[in-house]
């Protein structure tokens, strides 16, 4: 059965991985089906949804069998997944643990293939103000400079941040650069009265929190 058929059948959470790719390639090329094309995609990726994501349209057009139509749909569906999960029920009024603030910003840095360092601005009583852009760099690391953080958080009347960035190797755990990082940042706030409430590594699905682990 084809994975059209077998997706009007049992629904598409029964296909796999290449069944849903192959859904979305179509039709095959000259010699190969739309599955075998599908499971040529998902080889060039080692098989990783994740890296399938980060790949931009012309990443996506060097595929054997894609071209322009079909990266175009591949990087439309990649992206409704992104949306989804950026999308809430409600917006976030009050940041109470580490998972309200993976929520927020997981979906913005899962497939970035560099690290980006941003500042989630707080009030007094925990709300959201503003979401800043501290630095981008490169798939090792970013530069963050201090002024640069507490210059942007003061701008917005800040009373409080958390500290967020990303793993593009897809481990969260924090390197000694992150660690004496975050010490500095924590001793700059506790001088300037804007506490830095915590420092969250996004990886992947998986994410690292400072506080959770009793760093800060």
């Amino acid at each position: 059965m084809r994975p059209r058929e077998r997706a009007i059948v049992h629904g598409v959470g029964a296909l796999s991985d290449a069944e849903l790719v192959a859904v979305m390639v179509g039709s095959g090329t000259q010699g190969e089906d739309a599955m075998g094309v599908a499971r040529r995609v998902l080889a060039e990726v080692k098989g990783d949804l994740h890296a399938l994501g980060r790949c931009d349209l012309l990443r996506l057009r060097t595929m054997h069998g894609i071209g322009d139509a079909r990266a175009v749909l591949i990087g439309a569906a990649m992206e409704l997944g992104r949306r989804r999960m950026s999308s809430q029920e409600a917006p976030l009024l009050r940041v109470t643990c580490s998972d309200d603030i993976v929520t927020r910003f997981r979906p913005r840095l899962v497939d970035l293939d560099v690290e980006e360092f941003w500042a989630l601005a707080l009030s007094r009583a925990n709300a959201p103000i503003a979401d800043l852009l501290i630095s981008r760099g490169g798939q090792s690391g970013t530069v963050v400079d201090p002024k640069v953080v507490f210059r942007k958080a003061l701008s917005v009347r800040a009373a409080a941040m958390v500290l967020i960035h990303n793993h593009p190797s897809g481990n969260p755990n924090p390197s000694a650069a992150d660690r004496k990082l975050t010490t500095d940042l924590c001793a700059s706030g506790k001088s300037l009265d804007l506490p830095v409430l915590d420092h969250i590594i996004i990886a992947g699905m998986g994410h690292f929190s400072f506080a959770e682990n009793r760093l800060i």
